[in-house]
């Protein structure tokens, strides 16, 4: 149990100083919160001076409950339909969110694709 705790903070703290970095060189621009469970894949761009989510999307949608979506293909779905819906509102500049998760695997595929798509960050 200690080292679950021990583990825990340290993921607190790495998504606090990624936030707070993201944050600091955001410079106006809206925010591309990911986040990623066993089973999902979620994306938001969000106004942090409204304090509101302008778009989002996730595996959840169109039927994908039930369905493991937790691979790379679903996470370049999501990264292609997210930049989609930015573009839509008009949001072509985000900076990218990736809380406490290491820029790899479907952290990474979803930002790639949505820099496919049109997302410039």
């Amino acid at each position: 149990m200690k080292e679950q705790k021990r583990l825990a903070k340290r993921r607190v703290r790495r998504g606090f100083r990624v936030r707070n970095r993201v944050r600091r060189d955001a410079h106006g621009r809206l925010r591309l919160s990911v986040f990623r469970s066993n089973r999902h894949i979620y994306a938001q761009v969000i106004d942090d001076a409204a304090g509101c989510t302008v778009v989002a999307a996730s595996t959840l949608e169109n039927g994908g409950v039930g369905k493991v979506a937790a691979d790379c293909e679903s996470a370049t779905k999501i990264g292609k339909l997210i930049a989609e819906r930015a573009q839509e509102k008009g949001i072509s500049e985000v900076v990218l969110d990736r809380g406490p998760f290491r820029y790899h695997g479907r952290i990474a595929a979803l930002a790639d694709a949505a820099r496919e798509a049109g997302l410039e960050f």
